[in-house]
């Protein structure tokens, strides 16, 4: 294969914004340079890796997993970079106890660490998962280093320090050939009859039941579960709707089967995934190094809250 690492950069651009126009305007060049870079990728690799549309792009089940591949490649020309700019920080060593809450463990940690890790190969981490009040406490105690969490919207905790690592909106979840797909912006109004499957974790439940009493409207709940990948096959089989966060959302069910999103028109706040740490104690190397990392995953600009 003979793909470049700026035609890798083009395809996730694409990937995360929906749409070349998008991608292009992200990246500052034009929308023709970004068609020709993915026709060359497609061309280059055998298969599409974009289904085009009136409304932008959808990733193909093959560019859904390629989605993957790409990043890690980036994400190790990026590691590697930053070891050959500083080779003191292969010499560290050390142990990092990180805490992570339920959806950071699902969909964030894994890319995180393994970063980490080829960054800082000589420092052990322990980590550990759970809610994130009690990684607060841990925080405070001194148990944890670092944490990475979904802050609670509106609520954030005067002990801690927070940097933000990726900001999330709130979009619906239908199956294939539902009614609403012809809008591109819905309302949960439009799905007050309908069941609802709901995540329990890290407060997502919570956003939908906000929204529900705001509009005054009651739906059915057909599932409650704490597994995204349990949510995903429910909705792609039709049993119901579900009110997800973007970073959760893959266009395919384990079995195959295809899930749409569209915009919300009601006004949930987006999900906020943090770096956490004891307000006033000064971070470790190891410490320093794994928010710094995490930083550089971060899809809206970057802030301290002091």
């Amino acid at each position: 294969m003979a793909f470049s690492l700026r035609q890798l950069q083009y395809f996730v651009a694409v990937a995360e914004n929906g749409s070349v126009s998008s991608a292009a305007h992200t990246l500052s060049i034009s929308q023709s340079t970004v068609t020709e870079s993915l026709r060359e990728l497609e061309l280059d690799l055998g298969f599409k890796l974009l289904e085009r549309h009136a409304r932008g792009v959808d990733l193909t089940l093959k560019g859904h997993h390629f989605l993957r591949h790409a990043r890690k490649i980036l994400g190790d020309v990026a590691d590697a970079r930053r070891a050959l700019a500083g080779p003191e920080t292969a010499a560290l060593t050390g142990r990092l106890a990180v805490g992570v809450t339920p959806l950071v463990a699902g969909y964030i940690y894994s890319d995180l660490i393994a970063r980490f890790r080829r960054a800082f190969p000589g420092v052990a981490v322990e980590a550990v998962e759970d809610a994130g009040d009690y990684l607060e406490h841990l925080l405070v105690g001194g148990e944890l280093d670092v944490a990475v969490m979904v802050l609670p919207p509106g609520r954030h905790s005067a002990a801690l320090q927070t940097e933000t690592v990726e900001v999330s909106p709130y979009r619906v979840w239908m199956p294939l050939g539902h009614p609403a797909l012809v809008e591109e912006r819905v309302s949960l109004r439009a799905f007050s009859e309908e069941p609802h499957v709901l995540l329990t974790i890290d407060e997502i439940a919570e956003a939908s039941e906000i929204v529900w009493r705001r509009l005054g409207i009651r739906p059915p709940v057909a599932f409650r579960t704490r597994s995204v990948e349990a949510v995903r096959s429910l909705v792609a089989t039709g049993a119901g709707v579900a009110v997800l966060p973007d970073l959760t959302y893959r266009p395919w069910s384990l079995e195959g089967d295809k899930i749409e999103a569209r915009t919300l028109i009601d006004t949930v706040p987006a999900v906020e995934v943090a770096t956490a740490w004891r307000r006033g104690s000064p971070l470790s190397p190891a410490a320093s190094g794994f928010v710094a990392i995490a930083a550089t995953r971060t899809r809206s600009t970057p802030h301290a809250r002091m």
